[in-house]
């Protein structure tokens, strides 16, 4: 069978009204894709319209058959319109789901309600407050024009009492040669001017002797208001079309132009997206500014727009911090929402923490963290969790963890353990109620959070040892912390919040910094289970300063301005770059403490942390410190206590220690004796008798060193190290000893089995 040629193009197809198939057989025409309804607000196509064409007869022995039975009808391939019949349920049912609120939230809120009655309240006093001050000013312009207002009122009597509006219809007249005509209007005429004369006199005389009595028995202030007054309305009457106003404009230069779908398009082409631009949905009033969401043209991507940030603020000539372009990731790749400030957040009023003058925090529930950009307030939620912060210096990196400290500090059974690697003392606020604080960058400081992760991973054992211990009817969904655990003081199960702040000064430390990535990298596995709260922020996103143990398994996320994919994926996680969560696009200047908050791969949003001032954070740690204070939940540093480093090194450790260089094999009467001048208070026992060992008769010497190698095997014995039978020429001969590869395969171990609690 010989098969038809191309197929023509859709404009060129014939409609289904249109005879299409002869008597043996008949084409299945695609529906006309032009009479589809074109989107809300869709930019449209320039060019000319395709021409129509005649359809093409074709042989119907060239053509395919595809049914000879008459009763086969064509099935669209195109989905029904919205509103059809097929669909007209559903459509009831989404447009039922996305109907507004039958009430406004203002009358079903009322926080709401308040706030908005005090605004206005608030507005509109500040305004006749505003005019009341410069209204002197005010009177004085309308009493400078009254003259002029003079002038302008006795202009317009002359022209009404003189009748001169007239004088065109009697001239018309007269030049017209219509005598009797013009004589009826001059007669009229002197009739009119006669009248109004007499009556603007009879007006003038009783004025005049109103305002005489009134002058002559008014009080003084009185006539001075009522002189005033009429001059005032001399003025008002005095303005011209061009005349500067009597009321100043209030206005405000932050205030944007209304946001129109002409600009949006011009502003993507200027950045490089061009083609068809269809509107989703009117643009509408979201908050405080304009939201319009935009299908971009095929082949295009949200990623551009959200990388080109500033570039689009540029076309579209307002500021950065006013345009905020989206990703609506549910839609699909190329839907943008883009969210235009009314007026410029940089230069509003700061927006205050909700928690700032009062409220207490509970961390089993939402913390207030900051605000998005349309000053809706953003929530937290660090219990069952671990938080990430990273950005460049100067991005507002110390806005974000001074909200997460206060927060932590306003929780009265929260333990805080504080170390701020900076030695800025951007976190001192909070030291009066904390457990642990440390604040500096040398050696012992981070020698001091080495101990206080080695300490943390053993309060994770021991959590993990109670909760393993209770009945299941207290842990019914799983073995972790629940808030009724916590309450309960004798488990000691209380939020435990650990900050490192500038973490990336412990972990490229060349002494501590493994053993510390190491145990962090356990800690943020593990403890959050167990209430047990890593935060780790760091101003260099790299690989050296934020160990990959810690950036792979980290929950919860918060980077600010950085300045490459690396950096970006470092802090958010893997892939987010190339997702379109960019924080490339942030300006550290414009916009410090401005992030993306990322609690998943898909629960991401931009989110400026509430900004607390020193002071303001003082004030905040003193309402913290009473609240403790009058729960009895002071510990450690906090309550007076000291707290001092724990020895966490093993007999193994001690006995590499003080292992001679170049040793394979060692007596092991010679590493006891090493041992108790290592560590004297601790293996000085070992070597203790009645007798000096040199007075001591042979067999008794032999008795004593059998005694401390025996000691030494029993200690080695856990750590599966066995002593055997040494022979080292010139030293004793054969004795009881250890190997060195014993000892550090004993190590190894040790450590593997750290790692895998």
């Amino acid at each position: 069978m010989t098969r038809p040629g191309p197929h023509p193009a859709p404009w060129d197809l014939p409609s289904e009204k249109e005879e299409t198939a002869p008597a043996d057989g008949r084409v299945v025409p695609f529906p006309d894709r032009t009479t589809t309804r074109p989107t809300i607000g869709a930019v449209p196509v320039t060019g000319p319209a395709p021409a129509e064409t005649d359809v093409e007869v074709v042989d119907p022995t060239d053509v395919e058959v595809l049914d000879t039975d008459e009763t086969t009808q064509a099935r669209p391939v195109d989905v029904l319109p919205q509103g059809s019949g097929a669909n007209w349920l559903e459509d009831r049912r989404t447009l039922l789901d996305t109907a507004p609120a039958l009430v406004p939230s203002y009358l079903r809120s009322r926080e709401e309600f308040t706030d908005a009655a005090r605004f206005l309240i608030e507005y509109y006093a500040r305004m006749g407050a505003y005019r009341a001050t410069r209204s002197p000013v005010y009177l004085l312009k309308l009493v400078s024009r009254s003259p002029r207002g003079m002038g302008r009122a006795l202009s317009h009597w002359g022209r009404w009492a003189l009748d001169i509006e007239a004088n065109e219809l009697r001239k018309h007249a007269a030049t017209g040669n219509r005598t009797s005509e013009y004589m009826m209007l001059s007669r009229q005429h002197t009739v009119r001017i006669r009248a109004r004369l007499l009556s603007s006199l009879v007006v003038a005389l009783g004025v005049t002797l109103v305002g005489a009595v009134t002058l002559g028995t008014a009080p003084a202030w009185a006539s001075m208001s009522g002189i005033v007054a009429m001059l005032a309305l001399f003025g008002a009457a005095g303005r011209n079309a061009d005349s500067k106003p009597i009321i100043d404009r209030w206005t405000s230069p932050h205030l944007q132009r209304e946001l129109t779908s002409t600009e949006v398009v011009a502003a993507l082409e200027a950045i490089g997206v061009k083609g068809r631009v269809d509107f989703v949905n009117p643009i509408q009033t979201d908050g405080p500014g304009w939201r319009a969401e935009v299908d971009l043209p095929p082949g295009y991507l949200t990623d551009k727009v959200l990388e080109e940030r500033a570039k689009l603020a540029g076309a579209m000539r307002r500021p950065l911090t006013t345009v905020w372009p989206e990703s609506d990731t549910e839609a699909h790749p190329g839907r943008l929402v883009l969210w235009v400030a009314k007026k410029d957040p940089a230069k509003a009023k700061r927006r205050l923490w909700p928690l700032m003058k009062q409220g207490q925090a509970d961390l089993f529930e939402d913390i207030p963290f900051g605000f998005d950009p349309r000053g809706r307030v953003i929530p937290l939620n660090l219990m069952y969790t671990n938080l990430l912060m990273g950005g460049v210096p100067g991005s507002g990196k110390t806005s974000g963890v001074m909200v997460v400290a206060m927060a932590g500090a306003l929780d009265p059974a929260c333990e805080m353990w504080v170390y701020e690697m900076k030695g800025s003392g951007d976190l001192d606020p909070v030291q009066p109620v904390c457990h642990r604080y440390v604040s500096g960058d040398d050696d012992e400081h981070c020698a001091s959070a080495l101990d206080a992760l080695r300490k943390l991973e053993k309060e994770l054992k021991r959590r993990k040892k109670i909760i393993a211990g209770l009945p299941a009817e207290q842990v019914p969904k799983g073995r972790k912390v629940y808030p009724h655990l916590a309450k309960d003081r004798k488990l000691g199960l209380h939020p435990l919040l650990a900050i490192f702040d500038e973490a990336h000064t412990l972990f490229e430390h060349e002494e501590y910094g493994k053993e510390a990535a190491d145990i962090a990298g356990r800690l943020i596995r593990k403890a959050r289970a167990y209430g047990i709260i890593l935060v780790v922020t760091t101003q260099r996103p790299d690989a050296k300063s934020l160990p990959k143990t810690v950036s792979d398994n980290v929950s919860t996320r918060f980077c600010l301005a950085v300045t490459g994919h690396i950096a970006n994926d470092l802090v958010l996680g893997t892939s987010m770059y190339r997702n379109g969560v960019r924080a490339t696009m942030f300006d550290p200047k414009k916009e410090a403490g401005t992030g993306w908050l990322a609690k998943s791969s898909h629960d991401t949003q931009i989110v400026r942390a509430a900004f607390i001032e020193q002071a303001e954070a003082i004030e905040i740690a003193k309402r913290a410190l009473a609240l403790r204070t009058a729960a009895g939940t002071l510990t450690g540093e906090a309550a007076g206590e000291t707290i001092t480093s724990e020895d966490t090194t093993t007999l193994v450790d001690h006995l590499a220690a003080v292992w001679p260089a170049g040793e394979d094999t060692m007596h092991s009467v010679r590493l006891v004796e090493a041992l108790a001048s290592y560590r004297p208070d601790t293996y000085g026992p070992w070597t203790a008798s009645d007798v000096p060992v040199g007075e001591m008769p042979r067999e008794e010497q032999r008795a004593h060193e059998t005694r401390m190698a025996t000691t030494l095997s029993n200690a080695l014995a856990p750590f599966g190290v066995n002593t055997g039978q040494i022979t080292k020429r010139g030293d004793g001969g054969s004795r009881k000893g250890v190997k060195r590869t014993d000892l550090e395969a004993a190590r190894v171990r040790s450590g593997a089995a750290s790692e895998d609690d």
